[in-house]
């Protein structure tokens, strides 16, 4: 089965926070896609973890090892549909790739974000609870 996953689930598992058991269970034998922005989006989390000073550069280098290392999927966005999401749910086109990659491919998406998963009930897209 296809599963979208985002930015969040991502850092979730790359950075060993809580729920990265429950995401590796949940997508473990299962095709993991999402929009070709997540390398651009995964960089942009880590930048905004060192100004958090959470992340130092040698940590965002082994994470960037480890992202590596996901199998994903990546799929072109409808960039038409996805502004059309964005503007329907009032949030930024990269949150709304996701969607369209989920709407388009009958995937549920996998989120932490929860602004997302509200926008994503709000279109009747399938989400996995963690």
């Amino acid at each position: 089965m296809d599963v979208v996953i985002d930015t969040s689930a991502l850092i979730a598992v790359i950075a060993g926070e809580p729920e990265r058991r429950r995401i590796i269970e949940f997508t473990t034998g299962n095709t993991l896609i999402g929009p070709g922005s997540i390398p651009w989006e995964i960089g942009n989390a880590f930048s905004a973890m060192f100004k958090q000073n959470r992340l130092t550069l040698d940590e965002a280098r082994k994470g960037l090892v480890i992202f590596d290392s996901i199998p994903l999927r990546y799929i072109k966005p409808d960039f038409v549909n996805a502004l059309k999401i964005s503007k329907q749910a009032n949030m930024y086109a990269y949150d709304a790739y996701f969607l369209d990659c989920a709407i388009r491919h009958k995937a549920p998406l996998l989120t932490l974000d929860q602004k997302l998963k509200r926008a994503s009930q709000n279109l009747n897209v399938e989400t996995m609870e963690v």
